[in-house]
C-alpha cells in the first residue's frame, strides 16, 4: 500500500475527504519526525514506538578501492512495533 492507497482508504473509513486525510497525514508525520529529531520517543499504545538509536564510530571499506575507511558515529530513527501489531502480523 502506498501513501495515496493509504490516504483513500482512511478517507473511505472516515468520511472525510482525501484532501483533508491527506493534511492529517502529512501533520501527523511532521510532528513524529520533529519529536523524534529532538530526541523524544512517540508511543502510540497498541501500534508502536518512534524513538532513536546511536550507532557508534566503526571501520569499513571503500567498495570501489578496498581501502579501510572510518564511518563516523550517528543517530538514527528507530521503530519498534507494539504488541498488539505484532499479534496481528502473527496471525
Amino acid at each position: 500500500m502506498n501513501r495515496q492507497e493509504l490516504v483513500k482508504a482512511i478517507a473511505d473509513d472516515t468520511g472525510h475527504s482525501q484532501a483533508a486525510v491527506g493534511e492529517m497525514l502529512n501533520s501527523l508525520i511532521s510532528k513524529v519526525q520533529d519529536a523524534v529529531a529532538a530526541g523524544d520517543k512517540v508511543a502510540l499504545v497498541g501500534f508502536g514506538a518512534f524513538d532513536t538509536a546511536s550507532r557508534a564510530e566503526r571501520q569499513g571499506r571503500n567498495p570501489a578501492t578496498g581501502q579501510p575507511i572510518t564511518i563516523s558515529a550517528s543517530r538514527l530513527p528507530k521503530f519498534t512495533a507494539g504488541k498488539a501489531f505484532k499479534d496481528q502480523v502473527n496471525k
